[in-house]
């Protein structure tokens, strides 16, 4: 694959990626955009390597996905709990930052992989079979993370 091809592949799904990682990333935009960096520099490192065997997007988003896990088992520095930085936020911008804190919060409650299979499935519309590539894990699991995921997010989201 040519350096033109790998771009105009990128430019297609960039905001899907980080749709997708900004979801497992529970609202941290920075965090969401490093791993979404370190991805497309692998990607573009092995590009040379896709055969197009499954789509451009499901490779992408699998060495996305390979990132993340990689930077949750780093030791990550201390986080400002959720409730103490919205306390710091004051203004007509508070609502629109936090939007969907409420959804974030619950889903930094899922355990990985069911976060993964959610935020795949709901927020990127992606087939079951392409989760299945994506985190690769049989369909019958991902068709059950997703339905443990819907349980649990039920559990923790407050209508």
């Amino acid at each position: 694959m040519n350096q033109e091809r790998f771009i105009s592949l990128v430019r297609a799904e960039q905001e899907p990626l980080r749709r997708f990682l900004l979801a497992l990333c529970n609202g941290d935009g920075a965090r969401a955009d490093d791993i979404a960096q370190d991805a497309l520099v692998r990607a573009y490192v092995a590009s040379g390597s896709f055969l197009g065997l499954s789509k451009f997007s499901t490779w992408l988003f699998r060495i996305a996905y390979n990132c993340y896990i990689d930077q949750c088992r780093k030791a990550r520095p201390e986080q400002v709990p959720v409730e103490e930085a919205q306390s710091l936020v004051s203004g007509d911008t508070s609502d629109r930052a936090f939007r969907y804190q409420q959804l974030y919060q619950a889903l930094e409650k899922l355990p990985e992989k069911e976060k993964a299979a959610i935020a795949l499935f709901y927020f990127e519309d992606r087939s079951i079979k392409e989760i299945s590539a994506i985190l690769g894990m049989p369909q019958g699991t991902v068709k059950y993370q997703l339905s443990m995921g819907r349980q649990h997010l039920k559990q923790h989201i407050q209508l």
